[in-house]
């Protein structure tokens, strides 16, 4: 199987799986690509993803990143279309349907028990982008000290995202 169908048979699967958006599956997205098809390797998938949450626009830019770091311009637009195409397709489907059952107790308890899933597979993400990054102690510590500021202040993000960077810059450095 060709690389750009192995890329949209990954990405189409994970697609439909996606609970939440892109960041649901990191840690899918980031073993498939780094642990079964080698096409890079973890830190390099974080760089993507800072990246990819860094620049404006979706949080799905990854994805399109990750397909142009493995195919160039024709694996960013079939990473793209096989993230998007499935799961809107089963969007349009189904939304006339959940519509109709806005007030069913079903679509309620789902509703509630698809929460706690989507928090989960997001803080599974954030562990393994964590756990690919953290290389010494060095940045262990700007990891911690970014999450407090980002839990704890009401400082801009892009402020305590460069200061990070800064603070990552100089504990390589030294």
């Amino acid at each position: 199987m060709s690389t750009l169908a192995q890329l949209a048979a990954v990405y189409g699967q994970l697609s439909l799986l996606a609970f939440g958006g892109a960041n649901a599956v990191i840690p899918e997205m980031q073993r498939q690509v780094v642990d079964v098809h080698h096409w890079m390797t973890g830190h390099e998938f974080a760089a993507l993803y800072a990246l990819a949450q860094a620049a404006p626009g979706p949080n799905m830019m990854v994805v399109s990143l990750v397909g142009w770091q493995v195919g160039g311009i024709l694996g960013a637009l079939v990473t793209t279309l096989s993230v998007a195409v499935p799961s809107s397709t089963l969007t349009l489907v189904v939304s006339g349907v959940w519509f109709r059952f806005k007030d069913a107790p079903w679509r309620k308890a789902m509703q509630a028990g698809l929460q706690p899933v989507t928090a989960g597979l997001i803080m599974a993400s954030a562990g393994l982008l964590i756990e690919s990054t953290t290389v010494d102690w060095t940045a262990a510590a700007v990891t911690v000290v970014t999450a407090c500021l980002f839990i704890f202040t009401k400082l801009h993000p892009m402020l305590i995202l460069a200061a990070a960077a800064v603070a990552g810059a100089i504990g390589l450095a030294g």
